[in-house]
């Protein structure tokens, strides 16, 4: 049984004064029956982990780089984010691939740096516009899919999330059957390279999640629950669909 799981990515948004959103968002799931990772950006990663406390809400990075040290000016390690408080972190989101020219061999170097660290790595992969208009999502998630993940990758370490770029923050959503058919076709996948070890490992969707969509969304066929953006920000607005999820169980 996957233990269902909604990740917010608050990229580059937050100072001090949001920690208030921690403190209600922690007030309103002191025992949630599902996971809940917040990743806010670097600077507050330790003062959201210190905020929760020994609350059941996990904190998370947005990237990190493969080396564990070194000359990297303004990067931060996988076992920075580790000692910072973090427990996940996401790597490949299609930001980080076309603002800063992130490979799939760069992100799986990344992926190992989490598991080296012992993070959970929530790993990226979706499709444009045009891709998706020329019919072909899933050679391009198939193939960010297998250049991504190390041999590596288990249930513990990795969960996917299918972020359709097209969809990022664009109030666009694929239709169920096309989030439908990405998802098994990941799940194919993933079967085929890790055996039993794949049926454990977490799927989410990405791209615009909201309340009004979050119900029809997490009913959906090998949908394990949600990488959320914009909505993450405001605890009146998470927490919406964190009850949805919870609805699905």
């Amino acid at each position: 049984m996957r233990r269902k799981l909604v990740a917010g990515n608050w990229k580059m948004n937050g100072t001090g004064a949001d920690l208030k959103e921690i403190d209600a968002l922690g007030i309103a799931w002191a025992a949630p029956r599902v996971e809940i990772v917040v990743c806010p950006p670097a600077t507050l990663v330790s003062r959201v982990a210190f905020t929760l406390g020994g609350q059941p809400i996990r904190v998370g990075g947005q990237d990190c780089h493969a080396e564990q040290s070194g000359a990297h000016t303004g990067d931060v390690a996988a076992e920075m984010l580790a000692e910072a408080g973090a427990t996940h972190v996401i790597l490949g989101h299609s930001e980080r691939r076309a603002d800063h020219g992130e490979t799939d061999a760069i992100v799986h170097a990344k992926v190992e740096a989490a598991h080296r660290a012992k993070l959970t790595a929530i790993v990226c992969v979706g499709e444009s516009l045009e891709q998706r208009e020329g019919g072909t999502t899933l050679d391009v998630v198939a193939g960010q899919l297998a250049a991504s993940l190390p041999d590596g990758a288990t249930a513990q370490n990795t969960v996917v999330a299918y972020e359709p770029i097209w969809a990022i923050g664009t109030g666009k959503v694929p239709s169920t059957e096309q989030i439908a058919e990405v998802h098994g076709a990941i799940r194919d996948k993933l079967r085929e390279r890790f055996g039993e070890e794949a049926d454990g490992i977490r799927l989410l969707y990405g791209g615009s999640v909201k309340a009004d969509n979050a119900e029809a969304i997490f009913a959906t066929a090998d949908v394990d629950g949600a990488l959320v953006g914009g909505a993450s920000l405001k605890s009146t607005d998470f927490s919406p669909i964190v009850s949805a999820l919870e609805s699905s169980l």
